[in-house]
């Protein structure tokens, strides 16, 4: 017997609130390439969860036909893995700025990857906060000038990639908001992978931080700044792929090919399901300027999952212990005393 497949449209996942972001902010870009990555996986929008903490990114979940939730500050994380160990079944996806993930919610973010809970986390970073109105970030470049710092932050930034590769990782992607395929194929490449999924986005703030991935975006430039790795293919770039990546001792150099005795055979291939961190944790920390900042899926290997695991613990220690609810649980075992 044929089974009915139902066909969506990113339409089915937006709902009728009017989105209120600033004229040219990088999240309109964003939530637009979110409502079609999901139509073409094909999750209902039923079974979908869209979970979010305080900032400007957090207000995507309003603008989702799915269930959502607008936590508070920082705990996106806490409570998108709450949603997933209880509802393994569902779709969740976590909405996060580089404030609210990285800052307040900073352990929240370095634990669920850790844990592997299988949650889709995009974080948003323009390396500012500008629901507070322009305050320096745990992601503003050192000497930024902000409201909060006037004469320029005294301090390095967090670095996504590399918050990500210590707790042991096992997806990490990039994108930028002018980039809508590569967003699109980063979305859907995190939702496929089962664990815990990070996708960073670089996005800018038209108010209080124009510009700040220019050389990323401006078409005269981005060619020679960033690589759009692909699985299984050479890592090359440039407006005329020209140029590639080679191991240079125990690091990654760029050269161009022809030149300096270094033939296509040289370049890298790309293996985004190699196990070993080293090559992909290189990969995700070059930062445009001496080597191409990195986009498109650098990581995915898989691993279990926690809360796979909890369904299994919890299931072996029912039938184990021969409870089946929390009353059995507390009432009917040798682990209670009385006063």
């Amino acid at each position: 017997m044929e089974q009915n497949v139902t066909t969506y449209k990113a339409s089915d996942y937006k709902n009728s609130q009017s989105v209120r972001w600033c004229p040219g902010c990088g999240d309109h870009a964003i939530l637009n390439v979110l409502h079609k990555a999901m139509a073409e996986l094909g999750v209902p929008p039923e079974q979908t969860v869209v979970v979010s903490g305080i900032g400007c990114s957090s207000r995507l979940p309003y603008y989702m036909n799915t269930y959502g939730m607008h936590t508070i500050h920082g705990r996106a994380a806490a409570i998108a893995t709450g949603v997933k160990t209880v509802r393994p079944d569902l779709s969740v996806w976590q909405i996060s700025g580089d404030g609210d993930g990285l800052a307040i919610g900073g352990n929240h973010f370095i634990h669920a990857v850790r844990r592997n809970v299988d949650i889709n986390i995009l974080l948003f970073n323009n390396k500012i906060y500008g629901l507070t109105k322009g305050q320096y970030s745990p992601t503003s470049d050192r000497g930024t000038v902000t409201k909060s710092s006037p004469y320029g932050t005294t301090e390095d930034p967090f670095i996504t990639a590399e918050l990500v590769f210590g707790a042991r990782g096992n997806f990490f992607a990039r994108s930028i908001d002018i980039a809508l395929d590569t967003t699109k194929e980063v979305l859907m490449a995190a939702a496929r992978h089962k664990g815990a999924s990070v996708v960073e986005i670089r996005q800018n703030c038209v108010i209080f931080n124009p510009g700040s991935h220019s050389t990323l975006s401006d078409k005269e430039r981005r060619d020679n700044h960033t690589i759009h790795l692909y699985d299984g293919k050479k890592m090359l770039f440039g407006k005329d792929m020209e140029m590639g990546l080679v191991q240079d001792g125990f690091g990654l150099k760029a050269i161009t090919v022809g030149q300096d005795g270094y033939t296509i055979d040289d370049v890298l291939v790309h293996d985004a399901h190699n196990p070993s961190y080293i090559l992909h944790e290189q990969l995700a920390m070059m930062d445009g300027e001496k080597l191409p900042l990195a986009i498109g899926v650098i990581r995915d290997v898989d691993a279990p999952t926690y809360e796979e695991d909890v369904a299994r613990q919890v299931a072996d220690v029912k039938a184990r212990r021969g409870f089946s609810s929390l009353r059995e649980m507390i009432l009917h075992t040798s682990e209670t005393w009385e006063a």
